[in-house]
């Protein structure tokens, strides 16, 4: 038996307050409709999404982790603002073979100078961003893609 074509979306540090937080830069969209748009997506694609929310830097490296032993066809990562300070993070992308997506709701590059340094990006396949909650559904379509 194969398991099911599926699919890690993993969130950090405060993006549980989207649709509230800053929303001139994040937008009202909160991570829960996000989820219900992406989860419409692969249902037609016919593809399982494992969405998770952490405010906690190791629960994202273990979920890497999880997703590499399970054989997921991809991850998507939105790392918040561990995104420009976590070798961890960075360590962890390199390490497993699933390839990962790093997402952005905002444009990192178009911000404070501290932003515009990756460390996932760094060991990301690719990375999409500045195009609010689309760019989760960008990555999706990436996602679906690399397939």
């Amino acid at each position: 038996m194969t398991s099911p074509r599926k699919i890690f979306v993993l969130n950090g540090p405060n993006l549980n307050l989207l649709g509230t937080r800053e929303p001139e830069i994040y937008g009202y969209d909160t991570l829960d409709d996000i989820a219900d748009r992406m989860e419409d997506e692969a249902r037609r694609a016919s593809v399982e999404l494992d969405f998770r929310q952490s405010n906690h830097e190791g629960h994202l490296i273990d979920w890497l982790h999880l997703a590499n032993a399970e054989g997921a066809m991809a991850v998507i990562l939105n790392a918040g603002g561990l995104t420009h300070t976590s070798v961890a993070l960075h360590d962890a992308i390199k390490s497993i073979t699933v390839p990962v997506i790093e997402v952005h709701l905002s444009n990192p590059a178009a911000r404070e100078s501290f932003r515009h340094h990756s460390y996932v990006g760094m060991a990301a396949r690719g990375s999409i961003a500045g195009f609010g909650a689309l760019s989760y559904m960008l990555a999706l379509e990436a996602a679906l893609e690399m397939d």
